[in-house]
This record gives structure tokens, C-alpha cells and sequence, in this order.
């Protein structure tokens, strides 16, 4: 599958070393001409290329949105009218700078990029945990658990799928307006992480008896 993976932070750069492996990926930013871009290119793996967003999300079949919360609106902008009939995988997360959501109970971020990306097939994943825990799924010998939620059953198998490719045990939890859940549970990883003295290396996951 081409994917576009749409921001090209820490959270988008493992990603997509994650998915190179499996698909044909591009990174779209806002300077595809700038040497940081270029070298994470490279260093993701041959046939890795760098685009403008709109290039990168017209060229694909999926895209994997990786922006911070605060630049999400303005990236689907610049793709928009290349997203219709597409999967979009939103990994983001509406937390302001207090660690607070800034959308919860009546709507969630996952929703909003809905509205914004018309057309799209939009699911919230890979958004309850740190890009660490991407590069490396398996956290005392177990899978790290990954939910995903959208409203296209059909579409949602195959985001289940990409997700086991990163090496989640990826489970479905239905439909997109339990985005309203995912995200303050990514909330709670962010502060346990940085406020409660857990650090970053761990992850949710699911005890079966």
C-alpha cells in the first residue's frame, strides 16, 4: 500500500520506519526541500521520498496523519480534495500545553478531523502511547495494546492490520465517536509519564484470564 504520512516528528518518523518495511511510504511536509527532511529519508530506507503535503496525499491510498494538535486544521487544508475515499489513520491528540484536553464529553479530536478531512475514512490510532513504545511494541515480553476506532468496518480490518504490522496487539473498539475515550486515555499516558515519575518506557495492555 502507499501510504503518506503526514508530519515528520518523532511520532511520524517511527511510524514510518515501522511501515517502510511492509509499504511504499512518503513523508509529506510543509519544505520538502529542507536537509532534515532528505536525511530522515535516507535513514528510514531506499525509496522513502519527501513531498509537499498535498503531492504526498494525492499520490497515496492511505495516509497517516502525525501532526501536532495545533497544526492538524491547516494540514488537512493543504490536502484537502486529495483525502475522498481514503484511509486516514489521526494520530493526534487535542492537549493543550497544561496537559488538559482541550476537547472531550461532546466531541474529540478524532471527530474534528473528520469534519476537516471530508471525504476521508478517518480512525484514531496509535495515539494512546509514545513513539518509543512504536519503535518497540513488545514491553515486558507482550505486545503493547493499540485501539482503533472508525466508523468503516470494512476500512477499520485493514487499519487493525497495519497496526499488527507495527507490532501492536491492535483490538477494535468500534465506532469513531469512542475517539472521546482514546483520547484522554493518551492523556493519562502523557501524564503518568511526565507528571507521576513513570517515564516512557511502558504501555496499556490488556490481562486475559
Amino acid at each position: 500500500m502507499k501510504i503518506a504520512v503526514l508530519g515528520a516528528g518523532n511520532v511520524g518518523g517511527t511510524l514510518a520506519a515501522a511501515l517502510a518495511k511492509s509499504h511504499d511510504i512518503v513523508l509529506g511536509v510543509r519544505d520538502p526541500e529542507a536537509s532534515k527532511y532528505k536525511d530522515l529519508a535516507k535513514r528510514i530506507g531506499p525509496g522513502v521520498r519527501v513531498d509537499s503535503i498535498r503531492k504526498a496525499a494525492e499520490s497515496a491510498e492511505a495516509i497517516l496523519l502525525a501532526t501536532p494538535w495545533s497544526a492538524t486544521r491547516s494540514v488537512l487544508e493543504q490536502a484537502a480534495g486529495a483525502l475522498d475515499g481514503k484511509i486516514l489513520m489521526d494520530c493526534t491528540n487535542p492537549i493543550g500545553a497544561d496537559f488538559r484536553l482541550a476537547l472531550g464529553h461532546t466531541t474529540s479530536g478524532g471527530e474534528m478531523v473528520a469534519a476537516w478531512a471530508k471525504g476521508a475514512h478517518v480512525f484514531k490510532v496509535f495515539n494512546t502511547t509514545g513513539y518509543n513504545v512504536m519503535q518497540d511494541p513488545i514491553v515486558d515480553e507482550r505486545k503493547a495494546l493499540m485501539l482503533v476506532c472508525g466508523d468503516d468496518p470494512e476500512h477499520r480490518l485493514k487499519v487493525l492490520q497495519i497496526a499488527r504490522e507495527v507490532g501492536f496487539e491492535a483490538q477494535d473498539f468500534g465506532k469513531l465517536d469512542n475517539a472521546r475515550l482514546l483520547e484522554p486515555l493518551a492523556l493519562i499516558w502523557i501524564r503518568l509519564a511526565y507528571q507521576h515519575g513513570f517515564g516512557r518506557e511502558f504501555a496499556f495492555g490488556i490481562l486475559r484470564r
